[in-house]
């Protein structure tokens, strides 16, 4: 063969190594990032009381948990074979679960945002037993989303309509102080180094705050989103994830300067965000039954990978980090009632003895 016809080949073959290791790496990048499908549907009794109000769930991936919150009680599952380990009730109206592993504790807010509502406070329970360890009254109405603030031992409820945030110490079992957010609040995130975000749907903006010192640091717009309601965060890259409700966007943010760096179109009713740093995606859910999935290719960048139908007010959704797969629960409905003054556009309510949890993966 002439030294020409070498070089030819040479450079050629080259190209083909190349060229072959590009696609074998793409396709891997693209199955973590693709190919979700409902695997499992699990049915769930209806909550004593009769109440089927649903709101947040939570994975604790080291102890093979699910958290579900379902009317007076919190449903817990086994994470692989999704039977039932337990359940915490005697509740009003749960919302959020939040976990302290070192602390062996949890946290549920339980607040009954029904007109007339009194009980409004921080259920505490043994993550071993599952039983009933305490109870902290927030003596804010609406206390809805919850999360553990690792750093400082505290937990922080956001309660909506009050526009404000319970900073509870989880060790001595006690209201620390109530911190004005100046607007209505919806779910949080924490960096696991001592700083909290908040979604301020009110104020359309973000509300960055020092959980040693109990104040706000920085106040962030979300636009060209909306309504900021749903959070995620990458904390390895402090990147936030809000998702709107009007304009329906969900907006990459850095969560040290508050600089928004990309915003992609989602459908109607978000209520949650879930990030798996595992795999680099962020599923977004919404009560009209959509599960956006997105990837972060750099610390700047989301690209969109799919959307997958899933079924009507299916709104929140939590990814176990461990087996990828992603959580949500739902129900089956009820017309909407009457327009009222306080409820002018009622959203369908869900019928007894049909809630239940569906698990996607891939």
């Amino acid at each position: 063969m002439k030294s020409s016809s070498v070089r030819c080949f040479a450079a050629g073959l080259l190209f083909t190594v190349v060229a072959a290791s590009f696609l074998l790496a793409l396709p891997a990048r693209q199955k973590a990032a693709s190919g979700y499908h409902l695997i499992k549907t699990i049915s769930l009794p209806p909550a004593p009381g009769g109440d089927e109000y649903y709101d947040y769930l939570t994975v604790d991936a080291e102890a093979r948990r699910l958290y579900v919150s379902h009317g007076t009680e919190v449903v817990v599952l086994n994470a692989d074979n999704y039977s039932v380990v337990g359940k915490i009730g005697g509740l009003s109206r749960s919302h959020g679960i939040a976990i302290a592993r070192e602390l062996g504790k949890g946290f549920i807010s339980d607040g009954d945002s029904r007109p007339g509502g009194t009980v409004q406070q921080v259920v505490f329970f043994d993550l071993k037993t599952l039983k009933t360890t305490g109870k902290v009254p927030t003596g804010q109405f609406d206390t809805d989303a919850i999360i553990y603030e690792p750093v400082t031992k505290h937990v922080f409820t956001f309660n909506g309509d009050s526009h404000n945030s319970t900073v509870i110490d989880a060790e001595r079992q006690a209201v620390v102080t109530t911190i004005d957010l100046v607007g209505k609040v919806e779910f949080p995130a924490v960096d696991g180094k001592g700083m909290v975000y908040d979604n301020n749907p009110e104020k359309n903006d973000v509300v960055a705050i020092d959980a040693r010192t109990n104040t706000i640091k920085g106040r962030w717009p979300t636009a060209p989103e909306g309504a900021p309601t749903s959070m995620a965060m990458d904390q390895k890259n402090r990147r936030l994830f809000s998702s709107g409700r009007g304009p329906q966007l969900v907006t990459m943010m850095n969560a040290d300067t508050g600089k928004v760096l990309a915003s992609y179109p989602i459908s109607a009713g978000v209520d949650a965000n879930a990030f798996d740093p595992g795999t680099g995606l962020l599923f977004v859910s919404t009560r009209e039954g959509m599960l956006h999935i997105f990837h972060e290719d750099s610390p700047d960048k989301l690209s969109e990978v799919e959307t997958v139908k899933t079924e009507y007010g299916a709104k929140t959704c939590q990814v176990d980090t461990k087996t990828h797969n992603v959580f949500l629960s739902t129900s089956d409905f009820n017309p909407p009632a009457a327009p009222t003054e306080r409820q002018p556009r009622p959203l369908p309510t869900p019928k007894p003895g049909k809630f239940r949890v569906l698990v996607y993966g891939r």
